[in-house]
């Protein structure tokens, strides 16, 4: 994309969507590194931040590559900041989850003011067939790469499950896991917010610096949250699914399941959070008697090993 841009031209020339403020902030940093020496410049148009700023940069021109989510994006074309007659490329990333019903609208929208010739890219680690269905409407003889389920799963994450009979007893599990594993930094999954909040309070109560997050928290919050569990002020975060996706955070080696996700895609994006580039990872899943059967759907969909958790843990990362 970066060498398709023409850096005398102070045009807009590429597009990137992703459904989150986070990962749109993470996918621009990345960009700036990359173009330093290039003379490209990118901006971040996200929700929550001051839509009259993004504006005013779009409309005085120098800006070739904005980035940014589905709605910020959508305001910027129809008040006219984002002129859209030069783009050459859009990236749709995390694809499935931008072309779910959530974004689609306004996914749609984009693109019916997008030049006829426009090269869409879309990338995912899973992409249904649904979805794939879907974008057989806009997208002219693309090229493929497909991945089989089986070999999604990172080879650098190792998976494991605690088995227990009531969901009051996920909370000392997760303190006994504590106890007795090192963990350089560590992210935990549950599916609602609340849950989120109740489990940050009660880690607080043990004395654990904890960091929490969700979609419904004010914009500075998330960010400030974000920088400090990047720099390792603190080495757990609690999430919802909003953080399940893109988001890498390099000394995270291990990813808690408190709750199980709804969904095996959901499933990937989460424990891909360990074991980027490489890199050791473990991931844990905390599973109640109403878990089991997506438990087995899971190792027969991805046809890999999720083993229960031994009694000895030194030897885990290995």
């Amino acid at each position: 994309m970066l060498h398709l841009i023409d850096p005398k031209s102070p045009q807009c020339q590429a597009v990137i969507l992703a459904p989150t403020r986070e990962l749109a902030q993470q996918i621009n940093k990345v960009i700036f590194c990359f173009s330093e020496f290039l003379k490209i410049t990118s901006r971040c148009c996200i929700g929550g931040t001051d839509a009259r700023a993004d504006r005013d940069a779009l409309r005085n021109g120098g800006v070739q590559i904005v980035v940014g989510t589905p709605g910020r994006i959508k305001d910027m074309v129809e008040k006219k900041a984002l002129k859209t007659d030069f783009i050459k490329v859009i990236v749709l990333d995390e694809a499935d989850e931008m072309l779910s019903r959530g974004f689609v609208e306004e996914v749609r929208s984009i693109f019916e003011n997008l030049p006829t010739d426009v090269q869409v890219c879309l990338f995912s680690a899973t992409m249904p067939p649904e979805i794939l269905e879907i974008t057989e409407k806009f997208m002219k003889d693309p090229i493929k790469i497909l991945v089989k389920n089986e070999q999604l799963t990172l080879d650098g994450i190792k998976q494991f499950y605690i088995s227990m009979e009531k969901d009051e007893q996920k909370f000392p599990t997760l303190l006994q896991l504590y106890k007795n594993m090192a963990i350089t930094q560590c992210m935990v999954f549950t599916n609602r917010k609340e849950r989120v909040q109740e489990l940050a309070d009660k880690l607080r109560e043990q004395k654990f610096v904890v960091s929490s997050i969700h979609g419904e928290m004010e914009m500075q919050d998330r960010v400030n949250i974000m920088k400090e569990f990047r720099s390792g002020s603190t080495r757990i975060l609690i999430s919802t699914d909003l953080l399940g996706r893109g988001i890498d955070i390099q000394q995270v080696n291990l990813i808690i399941n408190y709750d199980m996700p709804n969904d095996p895609a959901k499933y990937i994006h989460r424990i891909g959070r360990s074991g980027r580039f490489g890199r050791k990872g473990v991931a844990i899943n905390l599973v109640t008697p109403g878990d089991a059967d997506f438990l087995v759907k899971l190792k027969s969909y991805y046809n890999t090993q999720i083993e229960e958790l031994p009694f000895d843990l030194s030897k885990l990362y290995d």
